[in-house]
């Protein structure tokens, strides 16, 4: 239906229709920061609140009107004022605020009217005006009913914790999810779960109920589910996308940087510290001073040690983030630091060229270089771009195994470990990365075969699958540590009668074992001989467990490590799903005098714990919560156990190795 701008319509006309309908005590109620600031709620709604989107009354969405018309927004309409005028005779539909239910249920508790009527709207007493009433009034009554119903086993504590927005804005919880909440996705309690119900029964989801309150009146006694037992495996393949349709992504993406200029690069790299004569250069996936990982804060060990002596460092990453490594023809910008600040993106040719000019015009001194990873780059520019610096033999770095596969953890599905099998075998056929195995060696191979590389690898047991996998041709291979182990005597003592603490160490995400973590603070919150700790960088609330942000850095090393000996953590849950090749979490734990307890396929993290006592690598998920069921983790408690503490001397990565090979 077209819509024609209103016209010489004044501020004092468009003032005097909406003030018969705004309810100035809702308005309020909905919006406390205007309460607070004495605003005039007629006033506000008509100069800026519908455009904020917010509700005049409770039988009018400001929203859902300007959805459902968005013709009447395009024209320059005030929504109510549109509907007070002309949208009511041409039969436009109204829905009633998202808050209504909730304002009208509160001010019933306390035994009050709505603060407003329809027949202040209509003119005056009428039976429709009436029977608009009665429909109000009865439909408060259904909410109070839902409200009873739901409170038995609403857990308000649980959904404060995991929603602190809802808190911040003084929601009352059960009013929140039965009005907003569920249809949000929010869940009422650790035992039900909205997104899943709404996705078993769709006939819920069409007919737009509260999944929880069917689930309640009738659906538990109907045999429904309340969540889907599938476990976390499951969620991860629903939401796997194709590899292909990320890469195409990514590189339309990178196609569109605006790229920087040769002169404008050979300028910047001439302001170096040394003019390019001592010459570092690294490759990586990303910007270590933007992000934060084990490779990052490894980049940051190495650009902070290269500094030290004296030398330029020149980090190149793809400009936008690759999952796979590229091949010729894909657009691929990378972004550069010179000693830890960006100078800009640039196509790799550009670099290429200006390094040359610069790197060229410098007397060649220390130059030298390190590949940390070659995801988003490609072998052929990488090896010219480390010719225009006059350099070919360097190290390769061997943090994951993309040099394996795209899927560099080894990680069939993001849900299983692999160990690189064949490339040709059926186990490579079921995985959403088997295609891309075939690019990512090649690729390497044509990297091998251009440089001359010796692989450093922080661990034997990732040297040692990485040799069984592939031959490439790398000029050789040293096991080089990204820490190591000092003592430094004996923890304090523990008091023995306090339970023991079981704690997850590091970003909580599904490779590294959160959701099995998740699962035992649920199961176990309760149980008086634990104490549940989570120590990283994110937050999960909604957890019956005690969580300490902890990020380390450059400028802040031990952090983790002081946090869990501060903490005495008895247990450190570091369960990684796929092979580390290292695993800093895992040697801060014993570093801080906590017992680390493992799976068989975490690489090595269970290498370390097999090879120093320093905890247990149980054979799979059963028996680990086995383990907490029967109480077997109480030999690992600090005043049993009398652990050591330790200082952790850190690599400077490849700075090592180059002094170590003088």
């Amino acid at each position: 239906m077209a819509v024609r701008a209103p016209v010489s319509v004044s501020a004092d006309e468009v003032l005097q229709v909406i003030s018969t309908a705004v309810d100035g005590a809702f308005y309020r109620a909905i919006n406390p920061d205007l309460d607070a600031a004495g605003v005039d709620p007629i006033r506000h709604y008509m100069q800026s609140g519908w455009r904020e989107g917010r509700d005049p009354a409770p039988w009018f969405s400001t929203a859902a009107y300007m959805k459902a018309y968005p013709e009447v927004a395009k024209a320059g309409w005030n929504p109510l004022h549109h509907y007070l005028s002309l949208g009511r005779r041409e039969g436009r539909e109204i829905a009633r605020s998202v808050w209504a239910d909730d304002y009208l249920i509160a001010r019933a508790r306390r035994g009050l009217e709505p603060a407003w009527s329809f027949e202040a709207l209509l003119g005056g007493p009428s039976a429709n005006a009436a029977a608009q009433a009665d429909v109000v009034t009865r439909d408060a009554a259904e909410r109070r009913r839902e409200r009873e119903l739901a409170e038995a086993e609403f857990d308000a504590a649980y959904y404060a914790s995991a929603n602190p927005d809802v808190m911040e804005a003084g929601a009352d919880p059960l009013d929140h999810f039965l009005n907003v909440g569920w249809r949000e996705g929010r869940d009422p309690n650790t035992a039900f779960s909205v997104k899943d119900y709404l996705e078993t029964y769709p006939d819920i989801a069409q007919a737009a109920l509260n999944p929880f309150l069917h689930y309640l009146a009738s659906g538990r006694a109907e045999g429904r589910i309340a969540r889907n037992e599938l476990g976390f495996r499951y969620e991860i393949i629903k939401q796997l996308q194709p590899l292909d349709k990320r890469v195409a992504a990514v590189a339309r993406a990178s196609a569109r940087l605006k790229l920087g200029k040769a002169a404008d690069l050979v300028e910047a790299l001439g302001a170096s510290r040394t003019g390019l004569c001592d010459l570092h250069i690294t490759f990586s996936h990303d910007d270590y001073t933007a992000n934060t990982g084990g490779v990052q804060l490894c980049l940051q060990r190495e650009d902070a040690q290269f500094a030290g002596l004296g030398r330029d460092h020149l980090h190149l990453y793809p400009a936008k983030p690759w999952p796979v490594v590229r091949i010729a023809g894909e657009p691929g910008a990378l972004g550069l630091l010179l000693n830890g600040q960006r100078i800009g993106v640039f196509a790799p040719k550009t670099i290429a060229s200006a390094l040359a000019k610069a790197a060229g015009a410098a007397k060649r001194g220390e130059r030298s270089f390190a590949i940390h990873s070659l995801l988003g780059h490609g072998a052929e520019e990488t090896a010219a771009i480390l010719a225009a610096a006059d350099l070919n033999a360097g190290y390769f770095w061997l943090h994951d195994f993309a040099s394996l596969c795209a899927g560099y953890h080894l990680f069939r599905n993001d849900v299983e470990d692999c160990a690189a099998p064949p490339p040709e075998s059926p186990a490579c056929g079921i995985c959403v990365y088997g295609p891309w195995r075939a690019r990512h060696i090649q690729e390497h191979e044509r990297l091998f075969h251009k440089l001359a590389l010796t692989v450093a690898s922080p661990s034997q047991t990732a040297l040692d699958l990485w040799q069984a996998r592939w031959s490439f041709a790398a000029k050789g291979a040293v096991v080089a540590p990204l820490a190591r182990l000092a003592d430094r005597g004996p923890a304090p003592k523990a008091a023995a009668d306090r339970p023991l603490r079981f704690a997850y160490v590091g970003m909580p995400v599904a490779h590294k074992g959160w959701p099995l973590f998740q699962d035992l603070a649920l199961k176990f919150g309760d149980d008086p001989r634990y104490e549940f700790l989570h120590l990283g960088g994110r937050a999960v609330h909604g957890l019956p467990l005690a969580f300490h942000k902890v990020v380390v850095t450059e400028e802040t090393p031990r952090a983790m490590q002081d946090t869990l000996e501060r903490l005495e953590v008895d247990v450190a849950m570091i369960w990684s799903l796929c092979r580390e090749t290292f695993s800093f979490t895992a040697y801060e734990a014993v570093a801080a005098g906590a017992a680390v307890v493992t799976g068989p396929d975490s690489g090595n993290i269970a290498a370390l714990v097999e090879s120093s006592g320093h905890g247990r690598v149980l054979p799979d998920e059963a028996a680990l919560h086995l383990a907490l069921e029967r109480g077997d983790f109480a030999v690992l408690a600090r005043s049993v156990r009398k652990p050591r503490l330790y200082d952790l001397a850190f690599s400077a990565l490849t700075a090592d190795l180059l002094e170590a090979a003088r």
